[in-house]
């Protein structure tokens, strides 16, 4: 290549990259008439550049907001005023089919021969108004199940705890001791989901804590199975509210005994620096493009998932200033990593 020349010195070089965007791109005059639109613009609402150019722009507005549309472009091209941000425009479209299609616009104005032209750039935010509506319906659901402990399980459990504590005082039994600690135990985490369901932040006093301890209670809290807990080498102390931190714990295990299989290896340990502490499991791992996502309130790969575990896990890391993170373990499974 002459090093004198370069191909973005070239028009046909930037109608190439236009016209091979993945995103729709549509150019409008001040009349409202279509002048050009890139192959992109057909896959996302089903007209095919030629049957556009030519066209009003209202051919892909839905009808009910067309008045609004030619009232604001011709205020602008009036008066130079916006009355919106021209940037993440969220608007819907009318597809060929006759359907909404929600979609994101970013405008441009720009001059040509004198003539004063606008260009949006178009992307289908479909998925993304999907998965915002399924967050929505886990969050209603989440907040069903706080109604739940807060009623239909704290009510019975209250009476549970009563009877048993008249039974030790009547029954000197070790059976009964048992079960009196598992009660306040389930009464301690309804506390912490109520609490964390309202305030992600409501996180008690911290102490010293031998973190092998913690995790080894945790582990004997949850409905294993057949699965494995491997300690990789000294976990050492850290300073935290005992039970948040036996409850984040015993949501990863969930979380890694659910996704993993009855026959998981979970294994905790520490980074050599010592300032991480990691949960990594067997399993199938987690997609890298929802790592974040995972600890989204209401987030859920499932249906009927409530998604609340990795989001307490998250809620609980941040009340003690911790930085939690999903990541791929070394065999390919997930790991989750606090960062003190």
């Amino acid at each position: 290549m002459d090093p004198s020349t370069s191909p973005a010195d070239s028009d046909d070089f930037y109608r190439t990259l236009v016209e091979n965007a993945s995103e729709g791109m549509l150019t409008i005059d001040a009349e409202s008439e279509i002048v050009y639109a890139n192959a992109a613009v057909e896959d996302i609402l089903g007209y095919a550049p030629e049957e556009l150019i030519g066209s009003s722009k209202m051919k892909i507005i839905p009808e009910r907001l067309q008045p609004v549309h030619m009232a604001a472009l011709a205020s602008y091209v009036e008066t130079g005023d916006r009355n919106i941000d021209w940037d993440g425009i969220e608007l819907p479209a009318e597809h060929k089919a006759g359907h909404e299609v929600p979609t994101l616009i970013s405008l441009r104005e720009h001059e040509y021969d004198g003539e004063q032209y606008f260009t949006g750039i178009i992307r289908d935010i479909t998925e993304r108004k999907r998965r915002e509506e399924q967050l929505r319906d886990q969050k209603e659901r989440l907040d069903e199940f706080a109604d739940i402990l807060a009623h239909d399980i704290r009510n019975p459990l209250s009476v549970a705890i009563g009877y048993t504590d008249i039974a030790r005082e009547e029954h000197d039994a070790p059976e009964l001791d048992n079960i009196a600690e598992s009660l306040s135990r389930i009464d301690d985490l309804v506390d912490d989901v109520l609490a964390l369901s309202k305030d992600g932040r409501s996180i008690g006093e911290t102490e010293a804590v031998d973190v092998e301890a913690v995790v080894r209670e945790s582990w004997r809290n949850v409905e294993t199975d057949g699965a494995t807990l491997r300690i990789d080498g000294d976990l050492g102390e850290i300073d935290a509210d005992e039970s948040r931190f036996r409850e984040l714990l015993e949501n990863l295990f969930r979380n890694a005994v659910d996704h993993g299989g009855d026959d998981a290896t979970v294994s905790v340990g520490r980074t050599p620096d010592g300032g991480t502490l990691y949960v990594a499991d067997d399993g199938p791992g987690i997609p890298e493009d929802v790592r974040r996502e995972v600890f989204e309130y209401g987030y859920s790969t499932s249906e009927e998932g409530t998604g609340y575990g990795l989001s307490i896990v998250a809620q609980i890391a941040e009340g003690h200033g911790w930085e939690v993170s999903a990541t791929e373990g070394d065999g390919g499974g997930a790991r989750f990593e606090i960062a003190f």
